[in-house]
C-alpha cells in the first residue's frame, strides 16, 4: 500500500510540473507577444489584468528570471519523478522508456501546443496569467534579483550593455499599422490617417495655386470691370494688386464690401482700404504641409502667399488646400471623383490640363504619378524629355502612357494619359 501511494504521489506531482511546464512556456510566448499599443489601451480603460501584464512587461529581465526559474525547477524535478516511477514499475528499461516519453510530451505539450497557442491567442492567455506571476515574483524576488543580477554580470563582461527597450513607431512604421488594420479602420478612414503622415513630406509649393491661376482683383483695371467682376464672384476672399501680382495691396473679404457694392456706392478708395486692413501673410516656399497647419491655426489666416527665396510671389495656398490633403475635396463625391482639369474618353483614356498640380490628379483619379519631382503635368513632361516636346510626342512615365496634344508659349497645355491597367485578381485567393 505504501509503494502504491508513493507511485500515486509521484504520478500526481509529475502531472503538476507538465501542467507548470506547459503553462510557463504558453504564458512567456502570450506575454511577449502581446501588442503594448493595446494592452495600454486595455489598462487605461480599468482592465486590471491589463495593468498587472503592463507592470511585469515594464521589466521584462525580471519577468523572465521567474519564469526561467521555475522552468529550471520543472526541467530538474520532472526526470527525477519519471526515474523514480519507472524504476518502481519495471526496472532500467523503463527507464529508457520514461525519457523518451518524458522528452515527446515536453517537446509536443509542455512546449510546440502552448507556445503556439499563446503566439495565436496572447490576450486571452497573458492576462489571466498575470494574476498568477505579479504574486509569485513578490514571493520569490530573492531568488530572481540574485539570478538577474549574475546574468546582468555576464552580459557587461560580454560587453551587451543593459539598455531600455523602445516601442515607439517611426512614421514609416505606423504608415505600415495603419496599412495592416483592415476592417478594424474604414478604408476612408485609413486614407484620412495616411494623409496626415504625408503632411510632413509635402509643402506648400506642392498644393499651391500657381501664380498664372491666382484669381484677384486688379485695382488699376477699369473701375466698371473691378465692379462686374466682384458682383461674379465665387470667392469669400480675393487677392487685391495693383498691376502685377507681386504688388500685392491684401487680401478683400467679401463681407466687408458686399453692402456697399449692392448700394452702388463702394470706391476704388474704400476697396483698397478693405484689402489693406490686414497685413498680407507670406511664407516660404519650403514650408511643410504640418507646419503651415499650424501656422494657420496659430495666426487665425486662411491665406498666404507662397514667396521664393527672393521674396516673389510663386503662388497662393489656403487652409483648405491643405485640409483637402487630407480629407479629399469637399464639394465631390469621392466614389465618382474626377478631376476638374481631366475629361474622361470613350477609350477609357483621360484628357488633362498639363498646368493641373500632380499631387491633386494622384488624389482625385487615385493615380501614382510620381511627386518627388516638378509639382505640374507639364514639368513632368518636360523633365523627362528634358526639350520643349512636338504635339504627338509620346511618353510612359511610371507606366502611364502620356500623349502630348497641345503645345504653347513653350509649354505643354494638354496631354492624353492612358492609366495601366488594374491588377489581374488573384485566381488562389
Amino acid at each position: 500500500m505504501g509503494l502504491h501511494l508513493s507511485i500515486g504521489q509521484a504520478c500526481g506531482g509529475l502531472l503538476l510540473l507538465l501542467l507548470l511546464a506547459a503553462f510557463l512556456a504558453g504564458s512567456e510566448t502570450a506575454l511577449m507577444s502581446l501588442n503594448r499599443y493595446r494592452l495600454r489601451h486595455r489598462a487605461n480603460a480599468g482592465h486590471r489584468g491589463a495593468r498587472l501584464a503592463e507592470r511585469l512587461l515594464a521589466h521584462p529581465d525580471r519577468l523572465i528570471g521567474l519564469i526561467l526559474l521555475l522552468s529550471t525547477v520543472v526541467n530538474v524535478a520532472a526526470p527525477m519523478l519519471v526515474g523514480f516511477i519507472a524504476l518502481a514499475l519495471g526496472g532500467q528499461f523503463f527507464v529508457a522508456v520514461g525519457a523518451v516519453a518524458l522528452t515527446l510530451v515536453l517537446l509536443v505539450f509542455c512546449e510546440v501546443a502552448p507556445k503556439t497557442y499563446g503566439a495565436m491567442h496572447p490576450e486571452r492567455l497573458a492576462l489571466p496569467a498575470a494574476y498568477v506571476y505579479t504574486p509569485l515574483l513578490w514571493l520569490l524576488y530573492p531568488f530572481v534579483w540574485a539570478t538577474n543580477l549574475l546574468a546582468n554580470g555576464v552580459l557587461r563582461a560580454l560587453g551587451a550593455a543593459r539598455g531600455e527597450a523602445s516601442y515607439a513607431l517611426s512614421r514609416e512604421e505606423l504608415r505600415t499599422v495603419v496599412a495592416e488594420a483592415g476592417a478594424m479602420i474604414p478604408r476612408r478612414h485609413q486614407q484620412m490617417l495616411m494623409s496626415i503622415l504625408d503632411l510632413e513630406k509635402a509643402t506648400v509649393e506642392d498644393i499651391m495655386v500657381p501664380r498664372t491661376e491666382i484669381v484677384g482683383v486688379d485695382v488699376d483695371d477699369d473701375w466698371d470691370k473691378v465692379l462686374e467682376q466682384l458682383r461674379q464672384t465665387q470667392h469669400t476672399r480675393l487677392p487685391v494688386y495693383a498691376g502685377e501680382i507681386d504688388r500685392i495691396v491684401g487680401v478683400l473679404h467679401m463681407k466687408r464690401v458686399v453692402r456697399e457694392l449692392a448700394r452702388g456706392r463702394l470706391t476704388r478708395t474704400s476697396l483698397i482700404e478693405a484689402a489693406s486692413e490686414r497685413d498680407t501673410y507670406f511664407v516660404p516656399s519650403g514650408t511643410s504641409l504640418n507646419t503651415q497647419l499650424l501656422n494657420f491655426q496659430r495666426d487665425r489666416r486662411r491665406m498666404a502667399f507662397v514667396v521664393d527665396e527672393y521674396g516673389d510671389i510663386q503662388g497662393l495656398v489656403t487652409l483648405e488646400d491643405i485640409l483637402e490633403e487630407i480629407v479629399g475635396e469637399f464639394t465631390t463625391d469621392p466614389a465618382t471623383m474626377i478631376h476638374r482639369d481631366v475629361r474622361q474618353e470613350a477609350d477609357g483614356s483621360f484628357v488633362a490640363n498639363a498646368a493641373a498640380s500632380v499631387r491633386a490628379l494622384n488624389r482625385s483619379m487615385r493615380w501614382n504619378l510620381p511627386i518627388d519631382g516638378p509639382k505640374t503635368l507639364n514639368g513632368l513632361v518636360v523633365e523627362f524629355l528634358e526639350t520643349i516636346p512636338e504635339p504627338g510626342t509620346t511618353l510612359k512615365l511610371a507606366d502611364y502612357t502620356i500623349e502630348v496634344l497641345q503645345v504653347a508659349d513653350n509649354a505643354v497645355k494638354t496631354v492624353r494619359i492612358r492609366p495601366p491597367p488594374p491588377p489581374e485578381p488573384d485566381a488562389d485567393a
